[in-house]
């Protein structure tokens, strides 16, 4: 059932293999047949018979109420999906002309956003003259990197993108 989505289910009469691996309403395995007992296996006890897993050799269907069936994968999609953490990248701008304080307030930001398990884009922007001086202005984000290097990684180093400069920081592998 991985990686199917319920509309492309077949069910009862698109199913038109000649043999197919049937397993019964509570889960128990009815062997090969043709397509055509499995359907009036389903019929007889008043269900469906679904395609559970079409690359199989031969392919499994299952005697099922469709109605529910549907419902329940539908359930479990939405578990898994509340299971899982999307990475996203925050992004922390600091100037050239920052100060010492103001970097270390951006750097807790940026700690607090890697122990949440996310990834950090730290942009560098120049304005005006400051474009001027932008490899000397390079030490900040070498001293931003620095100073989070007990929790985090550069994953990408500090590059020179238009106006601005930026690397991204990663939290570390334990």
């Amino acid at each position: 059932m991985e990686g199917k989505t319920i509309s492309e289910l077949m069910i009862n009469e698109q199913i038109r293999d000649k043999e197919v691996r049937v397993i019964g309403e509570n889960g128990e395995q009815l062997g090969i047949m043709s397509s055509k007992e499995a359907m009036a296996l389903a019929e007889e006890a008043g269900v469906d018979l679904v395609k559970i897993a079409p690359t199989a050799q031969p392919p499994v269907v299952r005697i099922v109420d469709y109605g529910k069936f549907k419902y329940e994968q539908l359930k479990r999609e939405k578990e898994a999906k509340k299971k899982q953490h999307v990475v996203e990248i925050k992004e922390i701008r600091l100037s050239p002309n920052i100060d010492t304080n103001d970097l270390n307030t951006k750097m807790n930001a940026a700690k607090k956003f890697i122990k949440g398990g996310d990834r950090v884009k730290v942009i560098l922007r120049f304005r005006g003259r400051e474009m001027a001086h932008m490899q000397t202005s390079k030490h900040i984000l070498d001293d931003f990197a620095e100073g989070l290097s007990d929790i985090a990684v550069m994953e990408k180093a500090p590059k020179v993108e238009g106006r601005a400069m930026s690397m991204i920081l990663t939290g570390k592998k334990n």
